[in-house]
């Protein structure tokens, strides 16, 4: 017992397939696991009625309610029988591949334009909400074949990011600071062999932060909305709560203008793919983790483009 003006706290481990019970003080709270589930964890750090979530739409997102389901497994997209839709994320392979001596005084950079694709069944969907302790805790919305969504617990992080307003070759086109997802993509070069094979990895890019929004529709069809869903970057520091996605054939791009969209390759020689890969650190959820990466072969120091490959394994 201790000493009074304590409060007391309860916390429950999370059990997958059953409801978690949350003491706090005098408040009793049931959640269903799967709104609170994530992968390699089993502890549950309190916040606030998840149910309060399904009010959190931006212009245009989806409005339905949300809705819980008991999952025995943290793996929800490997579930037939739960039916989830789930999104899969392809990067275009890097293009328009530009050499950048002026950016930075002595440096050579490699620019290249990226593109992340949605090719699943369902929108890549991130919610967060602010807890009481000020931090932003995130969530993937998966949508099943009714509509409904379901809220898993990721340990992904959303960055309130700075980005400078100077355009290589355009100029200054005022800076701005937006929400992020952290990691969602990352840059390496890789030395290659004679048949394009990845020996060591060389150098890594500064672009790892991006808004996910629909910018592009690539890839039209029944199940991609016609307009925009996921609009462009929350620019508020002070928001409550943000949604971040990219619909079912909708893509967002980045030009190689843009800040960060390069690999330093200074004093480099030889034959090298350019790598760009989604999700490296796995923080989302997915139908297919094994078409992640995408690659333009180049020469160096020229720049010259050798081919490219577009949905493969990570080197």
């Amino acid at each position: 017992m201790r000493s009074r003006g304590v409060r007391s706290r309860a916390r429950a481990r999370i059990v997958a397939g059953v409801v978690v019970v949350l003491a706090i003080g005098s408040t009793c709270l049931a959640l269903p696991s799967a709104l609170v589930a994530r992968s390699g964890a089993s502890d549950f750090a309190w916040t606030k009625p998840v149910a309060s979530e399904a009010a959190w739409t931006t212009p245009g997102a989806p409005t339905v309610p949300v809705h819980s389901v008991r999952l025995a497994k943290p793996r929800p997209c490997k579930l037939g029988r739960v039916r989830l839709r789930c999104p899969d994320i392809v990067m275009s392979a890097p293009s328009l591949l530009h050499i950048d001596r002026s950016t930075e005084p002595g440096r050579v950079l490699l620019r290249a334009a990226s593109a992340l694709n949605n090719r699943g069944a369902g929108p890549l969907e991130i919610r967060a909400f602010r807890n009481r302790r000020g931090r932003m805790v995130v969530y993937q919305g998966i949508y099943d074949r009714r509509g409904r969504r379901h809220l898993f617990r990721t340990p992904a992080t959303l960055v309130y990011k700075y980005v400078p307003g100077e355009r290589y070759g355009v100029g200054n086109v005022g800076a701005a600071s937006y929400w992020k997802f952290k990691h969602a993509a990352a840059f390496q070069l890789w030395s290659i062999d004679s048949h394009f094979r990845a020996l060591r990895l060389v150098r890594t890019g500064p672009k790892v932060d991006y808004c996910l929004r629909d910018l592009f529709n690539t890839r039209p069809s029944r199940n991609s909305p016609g307009a925009p869903v996921y609009p462009a970057c929350n620019q508020s520091p002070y928001i409550g709560h943000d949604v971040l996605g990219t619909s079912v054939g909708w893509t967002d791009a980045y030009p190689y203008e843009y800040p960060e969209q390069w690999i330093d390759v200074t004093g480099l020689r030889g034959r090298f793919a350019y790598v760009q890969m989604a999700d490296p650190d796995n923080l989302w959820r997915e139908s297919n983790h094994r078409n992640d990466v995408s690659e333009t072969y180049v020469a160096l120091p020229s720049g010259r483009v050798l081919g490219h490959r577009v949905g493969v394994s990570r080197p």
